[in-house]
């Protein structure tokens, strides 16, 4: 038997603090906020993320995330 211990971390998220497990990706926050990584942009320190990096983006200690949601209508 081996103990895994996940360490945790903090990471900013639309101007709110939030503690994860070291080792989440973005996909795995977004999908923990329930929110469709088809109609988001993030950006992540300020630099914007293409959607196609989302699965293998690991996210650090002290990231600084801004998420905006596109909204349909007419």
């Amino acid at each position: 038997f081996r103990r895994v211990l996940f360490r945790s971390m903090q990471i900013t998220v639309n101007g709110e603090n939030r503690e994860y497990s070291t080792g989440t990706s973005l996909s795995e926050l977004l999908k923990s906020i329930d929110i469709d990584e088809r109609y988001v942009a993030v950006e992540l320190n300020r630099k914007i993320v293409p959607r196609t990096q989302f699965n293998e983006k690991l996210l650090a200690e002290n990231d600084n995330l801004e998420i905006v949601t596109f909204v349909g209508g007419g």
